[in-house]
Parts: C-alpha cells; sequence; structure tokens
C-alpha cells in the first residue's frame, strides 16, 4: 500500500494542483497540461481524499482555494523551490562549453540580435546548444518557475508580477513606444500626446500582450479615452502590415522600427512619430537568483555583454 507521501508526489500530483492554483480554471488547466478536464478533476479529488480535506470551492463560477489549499500551495511551492534549488547546484559543477541553455522570449520582441548572437556563440562553442522559445507572459513565468527555461527575455516592469522575490534581472536596452498614424496634421509634430491619436481605430497587440497592457495603463493615466480597435496581432510586423493597409493607428517598439524604412513610409503618407510623454520599458534577461552561477548560464551572459560592447543592440538591431 502506498504511503500519504507516496500518494502526494505520485505521478503530476504536485504540477497539477499547482496549475489549477494558478488558473483557477478546470478547463484552462487541464488545456495547459494537455489533459481532459475530467482528468484533472479525479487528480484533484484524489489529491484531497489524501489530505482529507477540501483544497478548492468555488464561488458561483469562481474557484477559490480553501484555507488547506493555500497552505498546500505554498509548500508546493516550497518543494519546487527545493528542486530548483537542487538541480541549479548540481547544474553549477558543469562545463561552461556544453549542455543546453533554453532561452524563452516574449513573443512580441524581435529576436534578430539573440539570433546573431547564439549564431557567433555556436561558432565559438559547438558543445552548447542554445534553444529559442517563444513565449507569452503568462508561459515564461510558468516555465521559470519550473524550471524549463533558463533565461527569459521580456519587457519589465511588470506589475502582473507579485512576488519577484525567487527572481533576479539584467538590464539589455531601454526602450518605447513609436506612433505609427496617417493623419498629415500631426506629421511635423515631434511628438504627439494620446488626447490627439484617437483620429481612427488602431490595430494592437492581443489584450493580455505586455505592450497592449502598458498602453491601455498610459491611456488611463492621461485620462484619454481608449481607441476603437480594429484588430489585434501578436507579431509588430503584422501589426505594421495591417497599419499601412487599412489606414489605421497603431504604436510598436522604436527597437522594431529601427528596421523600418522610415522614409519609403513618408512617402506614402505615414508618419511615425515619438509619444508624449514617452510609453518607456526595459528589455530583460530574467531569471532564478544564482540561475547566473551555472557555468554556462553565467558565461553566456558575459558573452553576450562582449557581444554588445562590439556594437551596441540598437546598433545591431537596426542592420
Amino acid at each position: 500500500m502506498k504511503t500519504t507521501q507516496e500518494n502526494i508526489f505520485a505521478s503530476k500530483t504536485l504540477s497539477y494542483f499547482l496549475q489549477l492554483s494558478e488558473t483557477m480554471n478546470y478547463t484552462q488547466a487541464a488545456q495547459i497540461l494537455g489533459i481532459t478536464q475530467p482528468a484533472l478533476t479525479q487528480q484533484i479529488k484524489k489529491l484531497e481524499k489524501t489530505m482529507g480535506t477540501e483544497l478548492f470551492y468555488s464561488v458561483g463560477k469562481k474557484l477559490r482555494l480553501t484555507d488547506a489549499g493555500v497552505i498546500m500551495l505554498k509548500t508546493t511551492r516550497q518543494i519546487y523551490d527545493l528542486l530548483n534549488d537542487a538541480n541549479d547546484q548540481i547544474q553549477q559543477a558543469t562545463s561552461s562549453t556544453t549542455g543546453q541553455i533554453n532561452l524563452g522570449i516574449l513573443a512580441s520582441i524581435e529576436t534578430k540580435v539573440f539570433e546573431d548572437f547564439a549564431l557567433a556563440l555556436y561558432q565559438e562553442n559547438p558543445d552548447l546548444e542554445v534553444n529559442f522559445h517563444m513565449l507569452t507572459r503568462k508561459e515564461i513565468w510558468e516555465s521559470l518557475e519550473n524550471n524549463r527555461i533558463d533565461l527569459a527575455i521580456m519587457y519589465l516592469p511588470d506589475e502582473s508580477i507579485k512576488n519577484w522575490k525567487p527572481y533576479s534581472s539584467k538590464k539589455i536596452i531601454s526602450d518605447d513606444l513609436l506612433f505609427i498614424h496617417h493623419n498629415p496634421s500631426l506629421a511635423k509634430r515631434k511628438r504627439v500626446r494620446l488626447k490627439d491619436v484617437n483620429d481612427r481605430p488602431w490595430v494592437m497587440y492581443p489584450q493580455d500582450y505586455y505592450l497592449n497592457q502598458t498602453l491601455r495603463e498610459s491611456f488611463k493615466n492621461q485620462m484619454v479615452d481608449w481607441p476603437k480597435v480594429a484588430a489585434r496581432y501578436t507579431m509588430p510586423e503584422q501589426i505594421l502590415k495591417f497599419a499601412i493597409n487599412s489606414h489605421t493607428n497603431t504604436a510598436l517598439p522604436k527597437s522594431y522600427m529601427l528596421n523600418i524604412d522610415l522614409k519609403k513610409l513618408t512617402d506614402d503618407d505615414i508618419w511615425v512619430t515619438e509619444l508624449d510623454p514617452k510609453v518607456k520599458f526595459d528589455l530583460n534577461f530574467v531569471y532564478r537568483k544564482r540561475k547566473n552561477e551555472i557555468p554556462r548560464i553565467e558565461r553566456f551572459l558575459q558573452k553576450f555583454d562582449e557581444f554588445l560592447a562590439k556594437e551596441d543592440y540598437l546598433a545591431r538591431l537596426g542592420k
């Protein structure tokens, strides 16, 4: 007969519990886990039976943690932290030039500089494998927590993250959004305030994307109505293409616009103007604390600094 501990740690019980605790939605959690909702429900019921108490309860259609569930969640995170720390300590004894490095990159970020760096690193260290994973913000944080990625490349500050204690960050560049529009009366302005940008609909990133939420916060802070949205796309090139062909407005990172022929846009009566005040954010490496002490991660970050010292990020992006 299995012990209580064996029942709790069996299969993926804790990961199922943790995923449901994060989404508070059986359907969503099951989709992320790649299992059916009945299978997830059954696993949670088994865990609750083993613990001798309910871990979740419902208020209408909303799922909540019981007091026991809160304790279980805290303990589960502590277990994951211990396992991740143990894995990191083991990895610290490995070589700096072999093995794998998994990068989780926010899907809306231009990857050209990182692709060029990975190629240069491979030519120097062919036994070091660098894997790119294009992820949503939510997927990045889940992957960091579960140690599926070593380094996240993402925008900060991120107000949706409440617990920064286990993580560290390293700034890559500062960036801001540029306003792309079709309004000739704004064409000669060096900067445009948000109150003047609602002359037509916008094309934007999806609602849960960082840049969309950052822009929405700026509209709110300046007490300006949120514009009518004509379409949403995940990639900046898709957004720009739609804005050009539909004569809608948008805002895209300055770092992305470095790759665009602005003269050609102007010739087609499309103008790019700074926002006032600027909608600013930083591009960062984010990783679990002490992850940068693993030899291959430490060397990766050091080599990336050397790569940018030869030619900075924005210059490389604009090539």
